[in-house]
């Protein structure tokens, strides 16, 4: 089954909210925690969805490289322009639990600008 989401003008954690639920399978009525859910969600427009508040110019995305003082760091509005698809992706995953089978689940985003 698949599931056409337009993410223009929908703010970012909302939409992301929804499709974590979708990926899970909690929409569906033979929802179990242990299973991955069947759905596939297409995503398009990602390009023009919306950011509430200050959070464009201040959110700051961290990661390490694993060397000593490597902490790196990028604004929302920097990795936005370079790719849309990576800051929906990183919203998603940060909703879905921290398991063995969120990878899985990611597989089955596909997100069209």
């Amino acid at each position: 089954m698949e599931i056409v989401l337009d993410a223009k003008n929908k703010p970012l954690g909302r939409l992301a909210s929804e499709i974590a639920l979708i990926l899970q399978g909690k929409n569906s009525p033979k929802y179990h925690p242990r299973l991955e859910g069947e759905t596939k969600v297409i995503i398009v427009n990602a390009s023009k969805i919306k950011f509430t508040g200050k959070k464009y110019k201040n959110k700051r995305y961290y990661w390490h490289t694993g060397y000593l003082g490597s902490l790196k760091e990028r604004k929302l509005n920097e990795l936005f322009e370079k790719d849309p698809k990576k800051v929906i992706l990183l919203a998603i995953k940060g909703m879905l639990p921290k398991n063995k089978l969120r990878e899985k689940r990611l597989k089955r985003i596909e997100i069209k600008l």
